[in-house]
């Protein structure tokens, strides 16, 4: 598939997932506001990295009250906040991602997902089929089954390192090229 004008990137954010991964694995406590990832960010890297126009579709689940302020904020930076309900045992924002994603076959349309999880490898080993795929995580802690699809074009992105989505460093355990080390980060 050539890339063609007028083509779109989505980019499909798993938001739950991002930031329990962010407290629990990277930071071992909720985050702070300040800590979260400056979300405006990831869309000019979209637009950006592949040269196109990009949109924002942020996946919430809810119970019975929206996040209003949230949502707002999601919104005020070209974010589609998309919120959810379902069942108790129903993993709604993956439910939504896969059918969104398994959408995205019928259209012409590039897609960077933003999580660690698994659940999406079957629905983006489809989409591999010469249109750009990217993955946005923190690199250590994607799902391991993602690595099979870089020989089928996924692209790898993080979150922090490429897309420059933090404000403070979050002093992640990670291989440092050596171009890249500087000692004053360990002093």
């Amino acid at each position: 598939m050539d890339q063609e004008a007028g083509r779109t990137t989505y980019v499909l954010v798993d938001g739950e997932n991002i930031d329990a991964t962010l407290g629990t694995s990277i930071l071992g406590r909720r985050p702070q506001p300040e800590e979260r990832p400056r979300w405006d960010r990831l869309l000019k890297f979209a637009e950006a990295e592949w040269a196109q126009p990009a949109k924002g579709l942020f996946f919430l689940a809810t119970n019975s009250e929206l996040p209003m302020s949230f949502i707002q904020a999601l919104m005020a930076l070209g974010y589609k906040p998309i919120p959810l309900s379902g069942g108790p045992h129903e993993k709604v924002v993956d439910i939504a991602i896969q059918r969104t994603i398994e959408a995205l076959q019928d259209r012409e349309d590039d897609l960077m997902l933003v999580s660690h999880d698994g659940d999406f490898l079957p629905q983006l080993e489809e989409l591999c089929d010469g249109r750009r795929v990217g993955l946005v995580a923190f690199r250590e802690f994607r799902n391991a089954g993602f690595v099979a699809l870089a020989d089928q074009g996924l692209e790898f992105f993080d979150l922090e390192y490429d897309v420059g989505a933090f404000n403070t460093n979050l002093k992640r355990i990670r291989i440092i090229p050596i171009e890249e080390f500087d000692p004053a980060d360990f002093l």
